[in-house]
């Protein structure tokens, strides 16, 4: 079972799903540095920007208890990454272009 109500309405997930995440959160810094030491040229960053992306949102869905809280907050967060994911693609542009 992978979550239980409490009186006061909070999640208590069990410590095994919680070390499976940890697990994949391990497994994807693994990722991040197999990827740091293959010369992909531009696309290490994109490489490492996505891994980056998986992480947090397994830290936000299951540590920080998102998936169990209602549609509205999700959808805030998730703009909120929408957001930033494209200020940072802005950002990048100038590396893809430089000489």
């Amino acid at each position: 079972m992978l979550q239980a109500h409490t009186n006061s309405g909070g999640h208590i997930l069990g410590n095994g799903f919680l070390a499976f995440i940890w697990a994949a959160l391990m497994v994807c810094t693994a990722i991040t540095v197999l990827v740091a030491r293959v010369d992909l040229g531009f696309l290490n960053v994109v490489a490492a920007l996505g891994v980056a992306t998986a992480k947090a949102l397994l830290v936000i869905l299951f540590f920080m208890h998102l998936r169990y809280e209602n549609s509205l907050l999700r959808w805030m967060v998730f703009m909120a990454f929408v957001i930033l994911a494209i200020c940072i693609g802005f950002t990048f542009f100038d590396l893809a272009w430089r000489p």
